[in-house]
């Protein structure tokens, strides 16, 4: 896979930016790589080895065409953590009346100064 070095001295590969060797910049290198490992990119100019590129930003390990393993599916605990929340909410606001914000001194008209 070919790709243009950044005058930052940088190679975007699959969401990831690899930093090469500032003598690369403007020119079109050659990337080569495992899929399943992008931690590691090999570069060529013109078909000779020109160093490695160093991971600068790294988002992806893998390459996204890659299979995934399945995500196992998590057992329930049988815990209702909503409910809980939902509880622990109601007893710190408490069981009294709600705030009768008429009632309240900065809205009653006899107490004007």
């Amino acid at each position: 896979m070919t790709r243009r070095v950044t005058r930052t001295a940088t190679v975007p590969l699959e969401g990831n930016n690899y930093g090469v060797d500032p003598a690369l910049v403007g020119r079109r290198v050659e990337l080569r790589y495992d899929p399943e490992d992008l931690t590691r990119i090999d570069v060529y100019l013109d078909g000779t080895a020109a160093g490695v590129a160093r991971p600068f930003l790294l988002g992806r390990h893998t390459h996204r065409q890659v299979p995934q393993a399945a995500r196992p599916t998590p057992e329930p605990t049988g815990v209702d953590y909503l409910g809980l929340v939902a509880a622990a909410h109601e007893h710190a606001a408490g069981t009294g009346t709600p705030i009768d914000y008429a009632q309240l001194a900065i809205f009653n008209d006899t107490q004007t100064p």
